[in-house]
């Protein structure tokens, strides 16, 4: 039964998740990737959080984000300082979590009609 009509006019909507992949549209993906509610970069470097550095989060920012989530694999891990600092110095609210809880979160900012962009890694 559906109980309320979805008017959300985003290109990119996450329909599931798991440890091992992250469904963007109902099509899997098993890599990490960054994705925003227009946008969808299925091929992000680095292939894993620890690989992550400052210089990664230019492919974030050229989506222009209000809200910038980081998922982080199985477990929250806070960055290292060079991205908080980078993460502060933008001035853009950001979360940090595990990406479970971040594709959650990215599916509740993007029915808001907020501008949300996601960097996601798999465990």
């Amino acid at each position: 039964m559906k109980f309320a009509e979805d008017h959300n006019s985003a290109n990119y909507k996450i329909s599931a998740y798991d440890e091992n992949s992250i469904a963007i549209n109902g099509l899997p993906h098993s890599q990490s990737l960054v994705i925003s509610p227009m946008e969808l970069l299925s091929n992000w470097t680095p292939a894993k959080y620890s690989e992550l550095n400052a210089d990664h989060l230019d492919a974030i920012y050229a989506m222009k984000p209000e809200i910038i989530i980081l998922g982080t694999g199985l477990k929250q891990i806070f960055p290292p300082a060079e991205i908080l600092r980078r993460l502060a110095k933008e001035q853009i609210g950001y979360e940090i979590m595990d990406t479970q809880a971040a594709c959650r979160t990215f599916n509740i900012l993007m029915a808001e009609d907020r501008t949300v962009v996601a960097g996601m890694f798999l465990a």
